[in-house]
């Protein structure tokens, strides 16, 4: 089998950028990040809800920091952690999700992938499009499309 024929073949492994925010291992596409980044200075947005944590300046282009803590539901980072920035590109143009720590590129075989779990937090499910069982760990599959729905994230706020 050609490369070539490996890039059309639907049983092709997914590679995924993979990260940890409060202990849980997500990963999403590797082709929708565009790079990864140490802490970055960002300026708040006043009356922004709070999980927009503000804008950082990316070479001259304004990115949105959406904290991945708050849009999960989960407790806040303590004060002394500082985040780390996966820029995601998307239709709509490029946004930082403020992570923990960053991971490694793995390949998910496309047979082994799952449905989230019932069990799964319903915020945490909403956000995932599914796992893979590794070695020790899940690796939950972040929707980024449905992460970044500004209606869900203010509903979210609200409910």
């Amino acid at each position: 089998m050609t490369s070539a024929c490996k890039l059309t073949d639907s049983t092709a492994a997914i590679r995924y950028a993979t990260f940890v925010v409060a202990g849980h291992y997500f990963g999403t596409d590797v082709t929708q990040v565009q790079e990864v980044l140490r802490h970055q200075a960002m300026t708040p947005v006043p009356l922004a809800p709070p999980v927009i944590q503000g804008l950082i300046n990316l070479r001259g282009q304004i990115v949105t920091a959406i904290e991945m803590r708050q849009r999960l539901g989960l407790p806040e980072r303590a004060d002394q952690e500082e985040s780390m920035n996966v820029v995601v590109r998307t239709e709509d143009g490029v946004v930082s999700l403020l992570v923990d720590e960053i991971g490694d590129v793995v390949e998910g075989e496309p047979q082994l992938f799952e449905a989230p779990p019932e069990s799964l937090d319903p915020v945490l499910r909403s956000l995932v499009s599914g796992i893979y069982k590794l070695k020790g760990r899940l690796l939950l599959v972040l929707d980024i499309r449905q992460t970044l729905n500004l209606d869900a994230m203010v509903g979210q706020l609200a409910g």
